[in-house]
This record gives C-alpha cells, sequence and structure tokens, in this order.
C-alpha cells in the first residue's frame, strides 16, 4: 500500500544574524498564509525575537535546540548566540564553525518527526549550514538552500569561483568577461568581494569552510532567492547552471512583502525610538525630502568616518535619520546642536522598512547589503550605494549601473591614511545630487519607482513571485517521499 502524503509542513532553519533570519521569518509568514505548518530552529536566545516577529501566526512554531557549549577550541566567547553579539568580526569564522555541532540535535528532533510521521516536504536552510544537506538526506527529505543574495551577485560569485583560472583581463582595472553570464555592467578584478579572492587558498581556514559549504550549496534540491523574476531577468539560467541534479532558483521576493503585520510585544525602548522617528518625519512637509542613512549591523564604522558622514549631511543641507551602531561616538564641535530639527541621529534599533515606506523618505544612504536593497527598492526609494563588505560591492554595481535605481559614492584612494574612505564633500554632493533634483537624481527615483510597483505586483496574486511560491510547494509535495526504515 502507498505510504499517505505528507502533511504539508516545512522546516526553515535560518542562520544566527538578523540579516539572514529577517527574510526567512517572511518567508515564513508566506508559507503560513498558504496554510502550510512551519517550524522554525533557532537557539534559546534568538528564540524571543524570533516570537516577537511570527508570534500572531499559529501555523509558526518555533523548535529551540542548545546553542553549542564545546567552543573553548575554536576561541569563541561563551553566551553568543548571534553574530550581533560578536565583539568583532575576527570571532565570526569561530562563530560559524562552532554552528556545526548544532548537527546532531536537528538530526534528533528529526528522527523525532519521522518517528511521528511528520516529517517535513522540505528543510529550508542557511547557506552556512551546509551540514544540513547530510541530515536531510538522511531522512529522505529535500534541502533548499538560502544564500541571502540576489541572483546576479549569487552567480558572479560562482563564476569566479569555478572560472577563475580563465577569467582574463590585461590589468586588475580592465573589465573581465564571465563565461556563460552576461553582466549588465562592467566589472573588474578590483570590484571582486575580498572574500572570493580568499577562497582559492586551500590552506585558509575561511577557505576550507567556504569549499564544504559550498559543496552542500550545489547540490541541494533547490534555491530561495529573496528577489523577483522581473529584477533578475537573464541571470537565474546562468546561476542554476552551477547546480546539479536540475536543481532551481526560485524568486519568491520581495519577500518583505510578506511581513504585513508582526505580532508578539514590541521592546519598550524600541517602540519609543519608532514613535519619536514617526513623529519627527510626520512634520517633513515636503515628500520624499529625507535621506534615511544606516550601514547594516556587521561593518564597523571608525569615529573619524562617522564624523566625515554627518559634516557632509550638514553641509548637504537635506534632511536625514542616520542610524548609529557605535555606541562611543557623538557628533564633533557642537553639531548636535546645529543639527537640531534638521535631522535624527538614532541610536537604537529602527524599523527600517517602515522608515522607507513613509511619505517623506526619498532617498537611502546605504551598504546595499540584499535585504537594503530589495527593501528600498520595493518602497520605490533610489539609493546612493556605499559597499562595504561581501557581495555589497555587487549590489552596488547593480543598483548604480545595472539597474539605474541609485548613485555611487565616491571613495578616496589611500582611506588609511585619513582614517575613512568617504570624505563629506563626498556625502554632501552625493546626497546632494540623489535628493535635490540633479538629472541623475531625478532618473534614479524614476527608476526606484518604477521597481517599486512591479515588485508589488509581483507578490500579488497571479504575478511572478505568487506563482513560483505555489509551483515551489506543488513540486515539494509531489517529490517528498518518506524514508523506508
Amino acid at each position: 500500500m502507498a505510504s499517505p502524503p505528507l502533511e504539508p509542513h516545512v522546516v526553515i532553519f535560518p542562520f544566527m544574524a538578523h540579516g539572514h533570519t529577517l527574510p526567512l521569518l517572511d518567508l515564513s509568514k508566506a508559507l503560513s498564509h498558504r496554510r502550510i505548518k512551519v517550524t522554525i530552529f533557532t537557539t534559546p536566545s534568538n528564540a524571543k525575537s524570533i516570537s516577537n516577529k511570527v508570534g500572531c501566526h499559529p501555523n509558526i512554531i518555533i523548535n529551540t535546540i542548545p546553542f553549542p557549549t564545546d567552543i573553548d577550541s575554536l576561541g569563541l566567547p561563551r553566551g553568543i548566540e548571534n553574530t550581533s553579539q560578536l565583539p568583532s568580526m575576527e570571532f565570526w569564522l569561530p562563530f560559524v564553525l562552532a554552528t556545526k555541532q548544532l548537527q546532531k540535535p536537528f538530526e534528533q528532533v528529526l528522527q523525532s518527526m519521522h518517528d511521528s510521521k511528520t516529517l517535513p516536504i522540505c528543510v529550508i536552510s542557511d547557506f552556512f549550514f551546509g551540514w544540513t544537506l547530510e541530515s536531510c538526506r538522511k531522512f529522505g527529505v529535500p534541502r533548499l538552500v538560502f544564500h541571502g543574495m540576489g541572483v546576479l551577485s549569487m552567480a558572479i560569485c560562482k563564476s569566479v569561483i569555478v572560472h577563475r583560472p580563465y577569467l582574463k583581463a590585461k590589468s586588475v582595472s580592465d573589465p573581465l568577461d564571465f563565461p556563460g553570464l552576461k553582466l549588465p555592467f562592467l566589472l573588474n578584478t578590483s570590484e571582486l568581494p575580498e572574500t572570493l579572492l580568499q577562497i582559492g587558498d586551500a590552506n585558509d581556514p575561511f577557505a576550507q569552510f567556504m569549499f564544504e559549504v559550498g559543496e552542500a550549496d550545489i547540490n541541494s534540491w533547490g534555491v530561495i532567492v529573496n528577489s523577483f523574476e522581473e529584477l533578475e531577468s537573464g541571470s537565474v539560467s546562468s546561476v542554476e547552471s552551477f547546480y546539479e541534479n536540475g536543481a532551481k532558483a526560485w524568486c519568491l521576493g520581495p519577500l518583505n512583502f510578506y511581513d504585513k503585520v508582526e505580532g508578539g510585544v514590541a521592546n519598550i525602548n524600541r517602540e519609543k525610538q519608532s514613535l519619536v522617528l514617526t513623529e519627527w518625519l510626520n512634520e517633513q512637509v515636503t515628500p520624499g525630502s529625507v535621506i534615511y542613512i544606516a550601514f547594516g549591523t556587521q561593518a564597523d564604522m571608525s569615529e573619524a568616518q562617522l564624523d566625515e558622514v554627518v559634516f557632509g549631511l550638514e553641509e548637504a543641507g537635506v534632511p536625514f535619520v542616520f542610524v548609529v551602531r557605535s555606541t562611543k561616538w557623538s557628533p564633533p564641535n557642537r553639531l548636535k546642536e546645529r543639527l537640531k530639527g534638521k535631522g535624527l541621529i538614532a541610536r537604537e534599533w529602527v524599523d527600517q522598512r517602515q522608515i522607507l515606506a513613509h511619505r517623506a523618505v526619498g532617498g537611502f544612504l546605504s551598504h546595499c547589503g540584499w535585504n537594503s536593497v530589495i527593501e528600498s527598492i520595493s518602497a520605490g526609494v533610489p539609493i546612493l550605494a556605499w559597499p562595504m563588505i561581501a557581495e555589497q560591492s555587487l549590489n552596488a554595481k547593480l543598483v548604480a549601473e545595472g539597474l539605474g535605481a541609485g548613485l555611487a559614492i565616491k571613495k578616496v584612494k589611500d582611506h588609511s591614511r585619513l582614517g575613512f574612505e568617504v570624505s563629506r564633500q563626498a556625502i554632501r554632493d552625493g546626497v546632494r545630487e540623489l535628493m535635490l533634483g540633479g538629472e541623475k537624481g531625478r532618473n534614479a527615483k524614476e527608476r526606484a519607482q518604477a521597481l517599486g510597483r512591479v515588485a508589488w505586483l509581483a507578490v500579488q496574486e497571479g504575478g511572478s513571485s505568487y506563482q513560483a511560491l505555489d509551483k515551489l510547494i506543488d513540486q515539494l509535495r509531489v517529490s517528498s517521499i518518506l524514508p523506508s526504515n
């Protein structure tokens, strides 16, 4: 007799970093809306914040497994369960290596699901959790991988790794030719992410780890992408060519559009911060007059660079909201008094999506992490691109040159001597061009607004992302088979 069909149940396992977790929580909500049960795996100290975001969705449950305690040999401080808690990015590799020890408790839960005949139709896990592929294979469950990147940046990174010996250029400033990949902009070696160049060193621990997770990646059942087909035209088939067994890249975004209602009880400080920001934005009479500035949770910025940012904003004369992570820095030379009423410097958490959606906000000075890019495009807000780490340089090129939905900020050549890489003059000029009616700025705004309308249609019934999610669920239901043991 044939086995009964699996209950429509999906397991999601985000990496413990805000930028990696939030999109997968949004995906959980999208699945919940389709009456699919979702189990989110995380560790105890991350469970509360996740619960606050998905608590009003009865189809979503949280399963906590203990964070590894056998970490002394890795040099990782105890009590850290999220990258936002790392003293510095030097601890990032020990952190991801520690997460490999989550495999045993994860498999124990899968075994319990197997015994109770409640195995999921798939596991969606972060790229850094490459070990989940082996776990999924033990139980006959498809593993889909989530990168947190856009399709084009993903395709470029994979092409560099695979075709690196054949990428010919006369110098680091000459454009590269990527086999089988057509770029909407020119790209040279000096513009590639530094971490990509590291991967070629077989003796480097980071390179070894990336090789392991990369092998698991290309052998996964499929890839989840927080983007939409219209934005990634021409790149999907290129990235799929790097995967084995006909794996597909599923563009399901913008995932933030599924985050209509956020459940749970918000932190009091966050509520106060949000109220102050909202009231200040509401007071701005001219629509699109405010520039929002935020650089994510990973990259550190020197005090000298923070000084340059606020001096540049003062000279630009544009109302602003500036999110500052540093707890030590304060505005220099009585600048706080001079800027009173002209802008806000936020020290606490802010609701970035809410800010970008506000009628007063007309630009975003951003590090170009993919979440920020897709959220800004979704809101129809153009970007002043300032990439810092990881694949952000590729995202910035896509925004400014490929999509025309933003401008690139100018960096100084010898930033080590100056203590900063973007001068106040570059910030002033970039902000003015984007916000005060320069021709390039007007074109970027029009293009961003057009893309925002397309993004919204993509997740509506009948849209490209809506249909892609339906097809993904249907295929998983067909392909998922209960193991015989």
